[in-house]
Formats: C-alpha cells, sequence, structure tokens
C-alpha cells in the first residue's frame, strides 16, 4: 500500500484502484464571476440551460432588456431605478440573492450625478392636441376683438338720429287740436277681403230635383238634354263682347290659352283633367277669369252656367252652354 503523505489534493479512483484522468471538473457559476454583473448572470443562465426568452416569461421582463443587461448596454435600459430593479429580478429567477447582484452593480456602476434618463420609447415632444387647443381659443378671441373693433367703428362712423328741432316739436304740440276727435264715414274692405258666395256643389239642385238617386246627376244631364228650353237663356243685357280683365286672371298664360271664362257674378269653377283628376277649383268672385290651358281631354264644370261667359280667342261666345262639358266643345 503507498504511503499517503498529505501531498495530494485531488485523487480520483476507479473501482480497481486506478486514477481516473479524463473527469472534467465542473465549476457552478456565482454572483461574483465574470468582469461584471452581466456576464455573472449569464455565465449562470448559460450553466442553467435557460433561454433568454424563458427567463422573460418568468420576470415579465423584456427580452431585449434582459440581453441588455448581460451585454451591460445600459444605454438601451430605462432609468437606473428600473434597470437595478431589472437586475433583481433577474438574479432572483436564477436563484442568486438579488441584493448581492444590486449591490455589484452599483460597485460597477456607480450613480451619476446627472439627471434620469427619459424611459426608452417615450417621445420628448408636446402634444399635438394642445396646440390645436390653443391656436382654436386664440383664433375665437382675435375673433370676437375685430367684430368689437368693427362694431365701435360702424357706431362712430353712423349718422346721428334724425330728431327734430326742440323749436318745431313745440309747435307742433300747440297746433294740435284739442278735444274730441270726429272720424268719417268707414271705407268699404277691400275687394280681396270680401265674403264669397256659398259655394254650391256642381249638380246638386239636379240631383235633388231628381230624387237623390245615386245616378241623379246623370239624370239631371239626361233631362236637360231632352228639354233644350230648360238650358240657361241669355241674359236680358248685352254681353261684352271682347274680354277686358275685371279682376285676377287665373289659369294659364295669354299665349297658351284660347278660351277664357269670365264670372259675372259668384261661382264655382272645376277643370277636370283625364281621368276626373282636379286640375282647378276656385270660387270665383264677379269680373275674375279663368284662363283654359290648350290641353286635350279637359271638362269643366260650374255652379252656374249663367255665370260664366265665354271668349275664345279673346271674342264672346256668350254664356257657358251647360254645367259639365268638355273644354274642346266650346271651340265649335
Amino acid at each position: 500500500m503507498p504511503l499517503d503523505t498529505g501531498g495530494v489534493t485531488n485523487l480520483n479512483l476507479r473501482a480497481d484502484g486506478r486514477r481516473q484522468t479524463n473527469r472534467r471538473e465542473t465549476l457552478i457559476p456565482t454572483i461574483d464571476a465574470g468582469p461584471d454583473i452581466g456576464a455573472a448572470l449569464k455565465a449562470a443562465r448559460e450553466f442553467r440551460g435557460q433561454d433568454l426568452q424563458e427567463l422573460a416569461d418568468s420576470t415579465r421582463i423584456r427580452r431585449s432588456y434582459l440581453a441588455a443587461i448581460e451585454e451591460m448596454r445600459l444605454e438601451e435600459l430605462p432609468s437606473r431605478p428600473f434597470t437595478i430593479g431589472y437586475i433583481r429580478a433577474y438574479a432572483i429567477a436564477l436563484g442568486f440573492d438579488g441584493d448581492a447582484a444590486v449591490e455589484r452593480f452599483r460597485r460597477e456602476e456607480p450613480a451619476p450625478d446627472t439627471a434620469l434618463r427619459a424611459p426608452v420609447g417615450v417621445q420628448d415632444g408636446k402634444d399635438p392636441r394642445l396646440t390645436l387647443i390653443v391656436g382654436g381659443g386664440m383664433l375665437i378671441l382675435g375673433a370676437i376683438i375685430l367684430w368689437n373693433v368693427a362694431q365701435r367703428a360702424m357706431t362712430q362712423d353712423a349718422p346721428p338720429p334724425h330728431t327734430a328741432p326742440p323749436a318745431a316739436v313745440a309747435k307742433a304740440k300747440l297746433g294740435a287740436a284739442k278735444g274730441p276727435v270726429s272720424l268719417g264715414a268707414p271705407l268699404p274692405a277691400p275687394v280681396e277681403s270680401t265674403t264669397p258666395d256659398l259655394y254650391e256643389t256642381p249638380g246638386l239642385a239636379a240631383a235633388t230635383a231628381a230624387g237623390g238617386q245615386a245616378d241623379a246627376v246623370s239624370a239631371a244631364k239626361k233631362a236637360a238634354a231632352a228639354n233644350p228650353q230648360a238650358q240657361p237663356q241669355q241674359p236680358q243685357q248685352p254681353l261684352p263682347p271682347t274680354f277686358a280683365p275685371k279682376g285676377a286672371v287665373y289659369g294659364a298664360q295669354p299665349q297658351d290659352s284660347v278660351i277664357t271664362l269670365q264670372a259675372r257674378k259668384g261661382a264655382s269653377l272645376i277643370v277636370r283633367g283625364d281621368g276626373g283628376a282636379a286640375y282647378f277649383a276656385r270660387q270665383l268672385s264677379p269680373g275674375e277669369a279663368y284662363r283654359v290651358p290648350n290641353r286635350a281631354g279637359l271638362g269643366l264644370e260650374v255652379s252656374d252656367p249663367a255665370a260664366f261667359q265665354v271668349f275664345v280667342g279673346g271674342q264672346s261666345k256668350g254664356l257657358m252652354p251647360a254645367p259639365t262639358m268638355p273644354a274642346a266643345k266650346l271651340l265649335d
């Protein structure tokens, strides 16, 4: 048996008593290993076989920040308090003492006497909305000032109010009549304000005379055709030979009309188009007239045929021959 002299510090012996020389001694990284704290953390992470993304997920720290700590690229990190917090969390995630890691970082990177850097990714600029608000307020204020200045200038340039001299006012007061004032007889109402005649439904009288049947109007027309003497007679006084406006003239323009109906007394006139739709309906006062448009298929209905004089081309054709008839029949 060989003598143990105490000078052998490491003997790797196999089971058969021979020394094993191919075994690699494994060194566990510590917080003080490496040239700086970043290298120590990186070595410990690689020794444990962990990926940066795994540490980022567990520590809730960006992967780019962890890589910057390992390479000690402090300019890519936020302010110093955030960097210290990241180093503490990184060390604790690897099983080290967080305070010891922070202490080594402070020794290697003492705090400079400068102001804290702005967080990474934050732009140092003014809010554009604030600029818009201030600009809008200045515009409104300027508009108000200009408006007041313009109003003041207009008031100064305006002529003085028209007032009578005191002597004229006193003279007018002396000449004013004293006592009760007599008023003249009231004036008649204007023509347009007079009350028109009551409207009478066309064919109502004939329907009443026929007994009120559903076909009363048709029966009245047949009775009028069978008894021509019942047609309206010409008035005793002569009719005007030509058309002369004596009131409002409704309907078409003179160049667009040949037939004109003029009311001799208050009566209603209804002009119907194709299909029976009312084209014109009005209670005409004496003297008012209606120019029939040059359109095919128009029908005329009047409450009193003797109340309307017919003019064709401006020449009199007598009174309306019947209460209801096509406008084209008046040209015959």
